[in-house]
């Protein structure tokens, strides 16, 4: 299973690449001891949202599937878990068992929805528009649910001021639970975000990755082949999606709220310019432009949040006019193609007779 960790449909093969991303998680495992907790948290926060980013990279850059949807299993996941929080608790490990039964309820609403679409033969733009306008219904449904009849259990929806109550994920643990806050949480979605990397990379090198990848390309010629395109597409779609979960249940575990607003038009078109602004044709390059850009966003919010929503366009028209590769998976390729630049080539010489 190791060899899949290199392969065609991934940059960053050579033990170059390896040493240097064993450099960069070293720096992050180490990164709390001399970071203050605040900040710690404020890290995390960013890494919870590259899951996201993955699973649309999953869908869109190798799938070639263009998904509005990110947000709305965002807002399953997140709901669900706060739902199940206030009703279930979180003791004894039950809140672990709320984060893998809240993605599992996203799975099944991205499985529900993926049939009727791919096997309805919806694709193209009209993928786009059904995945917008369900996951503005969504939003839209949440936002008017004020009243003290929305509610499940005891938890209330809350309409636009959001939901709240909800416990943190905790782990576990002799003598009590660990409660998963900044410095304890960095560490888990860490480890959580590394696992998921490693895996997808394995799953897109694998057989699956190199038929959507073909199915991408020509899906016709990939039919006659005798692959059944739509199984692959299915399957990628509802990886995807239930990586936004992840990423929803751990955002309202990280805040312990949630709100519509996470949800909607705004929200739901940040996914779309993380994965085109870093590369949507590559795992590590949506990784890591994912990360800075919400690093930058978030920097940019604290003085103005309207500037920083007008960057985030700028920098999506920017990229599809002029990088329509992505910027990460360019400097990749640069950084590929210099070592062998200045390498001679020896040619035989001709003989002559």
């Amino acid at each position: 299973m190791l060899h899949l960790l290199n392969g065609p449909q991934t940059m960053g093969n050579g033990r170059a690449f390896w040493a240097c991303a064993c450099l960069v998680l070293l720096a992050a495992l180490i990164y709390p001891v001399f970071a203050d907790p605040y900040d710690v948290g404020n890290f995390a926060y960013f890494l919870i949202w590259v899951f996201m980013a993955l699973g649309l990279c999953l869908m869109w850059g190798y799938g070639g599937m263009l998904s509005f949807g990110q947000t709305f299993f965002f807002g399953i996941g997140g709901y669900a878990y706060g739902v199940l929080s206030v009703d279930l608790g979180s003791a004894y490990g039950m809140a672990l068992g709320n984060f893998a039964l809240a993605v599992l309820l996203a799975g099944v609403a991205a499985a529900i929805l993926g049939y009727l679409m791919i096997y309805g033969r919806i694709g193209g733009v009209f993928f786009g528009i059904v995945t917008l306008a369900v996951t503005l219904a969504l939003a839209y449904f949440l936002g008017q649910t004020a009243g003290p009849e929305w509610a499940i259990g005891k938890a209330r929806l809350n309409g636009f001021n959001g939901m709240q109550g909800m416990s943190p994920l905790s782990l576990p643990w002799f003598g009590g639970d660990i409660d998963l806050e900044e410095t304890p949480l960095y560490y888990f979605v860490l480890v959580l975000l590394v696992g998921t990397y490693l895996a997808l990379r394995m799953l897109v090198n694998a057989r699956f990755g190199n038929v959507l990848v073909a199915l991408r390309e020509d899906p016709q010629r990939t039919e006659l082949l005798g692959y059944d395109v739509r199984r692959f597409q299915f399957g990628a779609f509802v990886i995807g999606s239930m990586l936004a979960a992840v990423s929803g249940v751990l955002y309202t575990a990280w805040g312990q709220f949630i709100t519509p607003a996470s949800i909607g038009l705004p929200a739901a078109a940040m996914p779309i310019v993380w994965v085109a602004f870093s590369g949507r044709s590559d795992l590590t390059a949506v990784l890591v432009g994912t990360f800075v850009l919400l690093a930058a966003f978030q920097t940019l919010t604290i003085y103005s949040e309207q500037a920083a929503l007008i960057l985030m366009g700028v920098i999506l028209i920017v990229t599809v006019m002029f990088v329509p590769h992505g910027c990460f998976v360019g400097l990749g390729r640069i950084a590929a193609w210099l070592p062998r630049r200045g390498r001679t080539v020896r040619r035989p010489s001709a003989e002559v007779g």
